[in-house]
């Protein structure tokens, strides 16, 4: 019988060797208002690494500029690239890896911030800009897909560890998997195989721009959480498509979906007046009035992914990692004994940035994070967790100006 690995002993992911398998997911961290790296993105991410973690995940690097979910939000072009070196350089001085997640962010792209078009695999309304998305044309996709192995062979220069391409939550690639979304006659619609091309095409590019330099991961949602939309009866086939496709190191399974259905992926409290005071008033009163109908209450439990999770681990032999709920030493050594390489934490991380070293001291400490998802009422100003006023401190005094070079 084979034993299963200590999740706080080193382990490699393709290429690269992790300290240990305890990944920081990507969180976007509003910390850009210049679409540049600050001295406060720099210290949202070594602080998880001064506090232990295997590898922290830079979110969300846009590989286009209509691609942003906001106009505050990276995006790969020559401005930014000393800026991430400066990022890279401060993680690996923690011990910790460093990934970037790279994506388009279609139809959850905010075109009034972006100034922009966003793109959707079919026209649809948006309520973000209060316009209709615009349906990508093969030109779109043609340049999507080069864009994505641009910016990953980009990362791969300025010191970025691994790629993580971002083929989940209804964001461009995601949504050309979901039924619900993708109404396309065409080539990239209809069946599975069609709508799974161009995110099958992204990975490639991805693979071809990097090589064996950096280890390539997609996030990729096992189900959508709504009715008609991407569910295991075809996300399963997909991730056996990905599997034999051989382009990546792992895959990283979540679920929900940031157009219809948030709160799928947090779990626990839905802070309803929080979150509409972050919006604009006319988003805001919105929120207040529908907002409960999208933003739905799913009771928190630990690994609320795992059972989910597994039937994909029963069908696939490569690498996966799991989220979802994993706060202490003895969820991580269920996913381990479950089959799962590696685990990600996100919330957790928000509340107690060292809480895996405080893990590696004493085996039996648990999260202080109470699920209480405030910090999502905060992205837009600077995620943080309001409940660890040192931690908020420390990126408040850091600043939001960009660094130079």
């Amino acid at each position: 019988m084979t034993t299963a690995p200590d999740p706080l002993s080193p382990a490699m992911l393709g290429p690269v060797r992790l300290r240990n398998r305890v990944i920081k997911s990507a969180t976007f961290e509003g910390a850009t208002p210049d679409a540049l790296v600050t001295d406060r993105l720099i210290e949202y991410h070594t602080a998880v690494g001064r506090g232990g973690v295997g590898m922290t995940t830079v979110a969300y690097l846009a590989v286009a500029p209509e691609g942003r979910t906001e106009r505050g939000q990276i995006y790969w072009r020559p401005d930014a690239l000393p800026g991430l070196r400066r990022l890279t350089e401060a993680v690996h001085a923690t011990g910790a890896k460093v990934s970037a997640q790279i994506g388009h962010a279609g139809p959850v792209a905010n075109a009034r911030s972006n100034g922009l078009p966003s793109l959707s695999p079919s026209v649809r309304f948006n309520p973000l800009a209060m316009a209709f998305d615009r349906a990508a044309t093969a030109a779109d996709i043609h340049r999507v897909v080069d864009a994505h192995g641009l910016a990953a062979a980009s990362a791969r220069d300025t010191g970025f560890d691994a790629v993580e391409v971002h083929l989940g939550h209804t964001y461009l690639a995601g949504s050309f998997l979901s039924p619900r979304v993708n109404h396309r006659t065409d080539e990239y619609g209809g069946t599975l195989a069609n709508r799974a091309g161009f995110p099958r095409r992204i990975l490639a590019a991805v693979k071809e721009a990097v090589g064996d330099d950096v280890a390539v991961i997609a996030k990729m949602n096992m189900t959508d959480g709504v009715r008609g939309g991407f569910d295991p009866e075809e996300s399963i086939p997909f991730a056996r498509l990905l599997e034999a496709d051989g382009h990546l190191d792992a895959i990283e399974l979540t679920g929900g979906s940031s157009l219809l259905n948030p709160m799928f992926l947090f779990r626990g409290d839905v802070p309803m007046p929080a979150m509409a005071d972050a919006q604009r008033p006319l988003l805001r009163l919105g929120m207040k009035m529908f907002g409960r109908t999208l933003f739905r209450h799913y009771p928190y439990e630990p690994l609320y992914f795992r059972e989910l999770a597994l039937r994909f681990r029963r069908e696939l032999s490569m690498p996966l990692i799991l989220l979802g709920g994993v706060t202490d030493l003895d969820g991580m050594r269920t996913a381990m004994s479950d089959g799962f390489e590696y685990v990600a934490m996100a919330r957790a991380l928000l509340r107690e940035p060292d809480l895996i070293n405080q893990i590696q001291q004493d085996h039996t400490k648990r999260s202080l994070c109470t699920h209480c998802n405030l910090c999502a009422a905060t992205i837009f100003t600077g995620t943080h967790c309001p409940l660890n006023t040192e931690g908020t401190a420390a990126l408040l005094k850091a600043g939001t100006r960009p660094v130079t070079p």
